[in-house]
C-alpha cells in the first residue's frame, strides 16, 4: 500500500491521544460514582452492568477514526484486473528428441494438447502466435486473435532435427512486436511461453543472447522443460538396424532463459501436469497489476464503524458513545 500524502498519516496521532483520553474519563466517571454510592452496592442499584463489554463501542468507534484519518492520506493498493489485451507467442520444440513416449502419448504430442488447452484459458481478444523450432525456427502463424488459426497452427506440427534455441527466441520477439502499435510509446504487453526438452544444439545466436534481448524488449520468456530420464528415441538405421538413443530433459538453459528475461520456469514430467502450468500461467497472463485508489474504501469503512459503535452503545450502554 502507498500513499498520494503520506504527511496527512500524522492525523492519526489523535488515535492515540484520544485513547488516552477515553482512558482518563473512565477512571473519572468510577471516581464520580463513587462519591454517590458506596460501589459494593452497585449491584443491588443497577440490575444489569455491561462490564468490560462498555468499551467495545468505543474501540469499534476508534477504529473507525483510524480508518478515516488514513483515508485522508489517499492509500493506494495494487490490485490484480483483468487484462483486456496482449500478445502471446507459443515457441514449441519440435525436434526428434520431442517424439519420445515418456510423456504420453509422446512430448510433442503432450505439449501440442496443453498449448490447445491454453488457448481455452486466456482472454479472447488476446493475440497467440506460434513458432516451432528444430533446426530452424520457423513462425507457424503469426499473433492472431483467430483460435481456429492458432488451432490448426498447433495441429499441423511435425517434428524435425537439431534444436535453434536462441533463433526460435528471437523470432519469437520479432513475431510479438510485428503487429500495428508496438512500436508505440506504450505497446501492447507480450509474453513469450517456450516448451521444450533440452539445450541449445544449433544456431549462432546462444539462449543467453537471445534471453538479454528479450529482457531489453520488456518480453519476458517462461520456459516449460518436458520429459523425464527415462525418455527414449529410435531411429533406423542402414540394413535397417534400429538405434535407441535416451533424450533425458536438459533444464539448464531453459530456466537461464527465464530468469535472465524475467520469465518464469517450470519442469514437468507428464501431460497433466503440464495442463495445469497451462492452467496457471494462462491466468497469471489474463490478469495484470493496477495501483488503485482505495480512499472511498477506507472512508466508507469508517462510517460503517461508526454506525456499529453507535449501535452497540444504545444495545450496551443505553446512550451513545
Amino acid at each position: 500500500m502507498s500513499f498520494d500524502w503520506p504527511v496527512a498519516l500524522l492525523a492519526l496521532l489523535a488515535v492515540p491521544a484520544a485513547v488516552g483520553a477515553y482512558v482518563v474519563l473512565d477512571r473519572r466517571r468510577a471516581s464520580d460514582a463513587a462519591r454517590f454510592a458506596t460501589p459494593a452496592l452497585f449491584p443491588n442499584v443497577v440490575a444489569h452492568a455491561p462490564g468490560r463489554l462498555r468499551h467495545v463501542p468505543a474501540v469499534v468507534l476508534l477504529l473507525g477514526l483510524a480508518a478515516l484519518l488514513t483515508g485522508f492520506a489517499r492509500p493506494h493498493a495494487n490490485i490484480s484486473v483483468k487484462r483486456e489485451e496482449a500478445t502471446v507467442v507459443l515457441a514449441l520444440d519440435v525436434s526428434r528428441s520431442m517424439t519420445a513416449t515418456d510423456v504420453q502419448p509422446t512430448r510433442l504430442a503432450a505439449a501440442q494438447a496443453a498449448a490447445r488447452h491454453f488457448l481455452e484459458q486466456i482472454p479472447a481478444r488476446f493475440r497467440v502466435g506460434v513458432v516451432t523450432f528444430a533446426t530452424r525456427a520457423h513462425v507457424a502463424t503469426p499473433p492472431t486473435a483467430d483460435r481456429q488459426v492458432a488451432g490448426a497452427a498447433l495441429s499441423e506440427i511435425r517434428s524435425g532435427e537439431g534444436t535453434a534455441l536462441g533463433e526460435a527466441i528471437e523470432l519469437s520477439l520479432r513475431a510479438a512486436r510485428s503487429l500495428p502499435g508496438s512500436d508505440s510509446a506504450e505497446p501492447p504487453p507480450a509474453s513469450v511461453l517456450l516448451i521444450s526438452d533440452g539445450a541449445q544444439t544449433q544456431g549462432d545466436l546462444t539462449p543467453r543472447q537471445a534471453a538479454q534481448r528479450a529482457r531489453a524488449a520488456g518480453v519476458p520468456v517462461s520456459t516449460i522443460v518436458l520429459g523425464t530420464a527415462n525418455g527414449v528415441v529410435e531411429r533406423t538405421l542402414t540394413g535397417g538396424y534400429r538405434e535407441r538413443i535416451r533424450v533425458p530433459p536438459d533444464p539448464a538453459a531453459l530456466r537461464h532463459v527465464a530468469t535472465t528475461s524475467g520469465g518464469e520456469f517450470f519442469q514437468v514430467v507428464d501431460d497433466v501436469r503440464l495442463r495445469r502450468v497451462y492452467e496457471e500461467l494462462g491466468s497469471r497472463l489474463g490478469h495484470k497489476t493496477k495501483r488503485t485508489e482505495i480512499t472511498v474504501a477506507f472512508a466508507g469503512a469508517g462510517l460503517a464503524l461508526f454506525v456499529v459503535a453507535g449501535g452497540l452503545s444504545m444495545f450496551l450502554l443505553r446512550r451513545l458513545p
